[in-house]
């Protein structure tokens, strides 16, 4: 069994042989060990796959990523950044005001992604089909829907939206949601296996909105973008930063066949609760507490406690750990370890 055919019978509950794990190494975490980080990547080949030493210049960042920058996105909206290799915080809305809705335009979706011009598509259906060829998951990527909204608006101005429904809220969600389906439907034609979409939908300790406010809001375009993937033979990847528990049951709804959760912010028992068995889980390592102020032993009972308490042998388990330059670099080769360890149930 290919990986590909892994990932699609852990998603799907049809029996997997391995759990599906994976390690973002973020820009940032790059920059602070260089070579050192290289190292354990080439120990590590089943996690990261392959490597050739001396491919990546660890000062290189693109201008989204730099520290004391402001950045403009496509969309118009600009950026400052804090930290070399880690996103900052939208600091200018273009929509602030809605008498600049009549004349603004989103971007092309098919020439710009949000940081810049895209890779011309003939160049992705050829990678696309090299990673088939070689038995790997190929993933498309939908933008932004809620946080590009509260980019645009402004986060305060947002919420108040949200709760009087003024009729421009109703052209903007339209205008995001037609270029997120053009999107998608691209990737369509492309041929991936699936369709991942992403928003911060809740905050430490709870959702960013009431049920009901999604309900109204948000439901019916995430169900919308899900249906036309959905038509199109893809999984859905729904990745959501923060406490999202309420939130839960209507994404499941809308039509996403898997879920990543921060683990530090729901909890491992609640999402084995509210999700094992009718959701595959693509599993957040706590990188708030475990990753960067653990050790190592930590790590590793970390990971055991992923699988015993997410896991089965139907499937419906992945693992994923995004790495930032706060975590010591034996606790990333512990991390890689656990997920050899404990890739089989």
């Amino acid at each position: 069994m290919n990986e590909r055919e892994n990932c699609l019978r852990t998603i799907r509950f049809q029996g997997p042989e391995w759990i599906p794990c994976s390690v973002y190494l973020t820009p940032a975490i790059w920059k602070r060990y260089g070579e050192k980080l290289e190292e354990v990547v080439l120990r590590h080949p089943s996690i990261f796959g392959e490597y050739r030493k001396g491919r990546r210049d660890f000062e290189e960042m693109h201008p989204a990523y730099r520290s004391g920058e402001y950045f403009t996105d496509t969309w118009g909206c600009v950026w400052y950044n804090l930290v070399d290799g880690i996103r900052g915080q939208v600091k200018i809305h273009p929509l602030r005001d809605w008498d600049k809705l009549r004349t603004f335009r989103p971007p092309d979706p098919f020439l710009l992604d949000e940081v810049g011009p895209r890779k011309p598509w003939d160049v992705v259906q050829r990678e696309v089909l090299e990673m088939r060829r070689k038995g790997k998951m190929t993933w498309g990527h939908s933008s932004r829907y809620f946080e590009r909204l509260h980019f645009l608006r402004g986060f305060k101005n947002l919420m108040i939206d949200l709760m009087t429904s003024p009729p421009q809220l109703e052209v903007l969600k339209r205008m995001v949601l037609d270029h997120n389906v053009t999107l998608i439907r691209k990737w369509l034609e492309i041929g991936v296996d699936g369709i991942r979409m992403g928003d911060d939908l809740g905050t430490q300790k709870r959702e960013m909105m009431s049920p009901a406010v999604f309900r109204r809001h948000l439901l019916p375009g995430y169900t919308e973008m899900c249906q036309v993937a959905r038509e199109g033979g893809c999984e859905t990847y729904m990745h959501s930063d923060g406490h999202i528990l309420g939130l839960l049951d209507p994404l499941i709804e809308a039509g996403f066949t898997v879920i990543n959760p921060q683990l530090s912010a729901n909890g491992i028992d609640q999402l084995a609760a509210r999700l094992k068995g009718r959701i595959c889980i693509d599993a957040d390592v706590d990188r708030q507490r475990v990753l960067p102020r653990g050790k190592p032993r930590d790590v590793k009972n970390h990971i055991s406690e992923i699988v015993k308490k997410l896991g089965s042998k139907e499937g419906g388990l992945m693992i994923i750990a995004g790495v930032y330059p706060d975590v010591p670099l034996e606790n990333i080769e512990a991390l890689c370890e656990a997920m050899e360890e404990h890739v089989y149930i």
